[in-house]
């Protein structure tokens, strides 16, 4: 079979799953079920039916708005869809036909929740990152190059290298510098990529966040106090360590 036929079909996969994550990133935080009701207008609440319904194509052919009542629809929801599609392709194009790939796309989706959740609501929720925690552990066995005990000590690793980081930062301040979503979080990194993708992530996800973080702060004047969520920029960082962690290890040696 032709690899852009490969490709195409990954993609569309990938935009399938991206739009059941769209009905996670908005029902879980509501505490709401994702199975059911169907997918509605969030303005009128007509039912979505299944032609308008199509990953990222509905969108266009609608032009951004309900079928009903022309209300506008938010852009990210083709995004998510969109950015899920790529993400899967990528992890074909790194593992190819293998069973650790489907284990690494049920990874990158759980990303892709837990970084717009982050970013609407600063909250990671248990409901993903414990049961990642669980599922990555329990899927060692389909990925050749990992380990029982290097998934056991990443989770240990990831889960208290950031508690560690927060509990000496109250003790210093007396104030919470990090959630515990963010150390459930890389906890769940750990259980999937093992003990030695931990200080990648947290160097690739820091930088990020400052790169991001410092002129946010200058632009809107705040001081060191500006609430910013942490765990999109350490989903980066594992995202980056799974596509591209062999290459940045063998680039980051040549210097030596």
């Amino acid at each position: 079979m032709p690899p852009y036929i490969i490709f195409a079909a990954v993609f569309i996969i990938g935009t399938v799953i991206g739009s059941f994550l769209n009905v996670c990133i908005c029902r879980i935080p509501a505490g709401q079920s994702v199975i059911s009701p169907a997918s509605r207008c969030p303005q009128c609440g007509t039912a979505i039916r299944w032609y308008q319904n199509v990953p990222v194509i509905s969108y266009l052919l609608l032009r951004g708005r309900c079928a009903r009542c022309g209300a506008r629809i938010s852009l990210r929801y083709p995004l998510v869809e969109a950015l899920t599609g790529l993400l899967f392709v990528w992890v074909y194009l790194r593992f190819e036909w293998q069973w650790a790939t489907p284990v690494y796309w049920a990874f990158v989706a759980a990303l892709v929740v837990i970084t717009f959740i982050d970013l609407d609501h600063q909250i990671i929720p248990d409901v993903i990152s414990l049961s990642g925690i669980v599922v990555g552990f329990l899927t060692v066995g389909l990925v050749p190059w990992l380990s029982w005990l290097d998934s056991l000590l990443g989770i240990l690793l990831g889960g208290g290298s950031l508690w560690l980081v927060a509990e000496i930062y109250y003790r210093l301040t007396g104030q919470e510098g990090m959630g515990g979503g963010d150390i459930k979080l890389l906890a769940m990194m750990g259980a999937f990529l093992g003990w030695k993708a931990i200080l990648p992530i947290i160097f690739l996800g820091s930088l990020a966040g400052s790169v991001v973080g410092i002129p946010l702060m200058l632009i809107r004047r705040k001081d060191g106090k500006l609430a910013i969520p942490f765990g999109p920029f350490l989903a980066m960082g594992g995202v980056v360590c799974l596509l591209w962690g062999r290459q940045l290890l063998e680039w980051y040696l040549d210097f030596f």
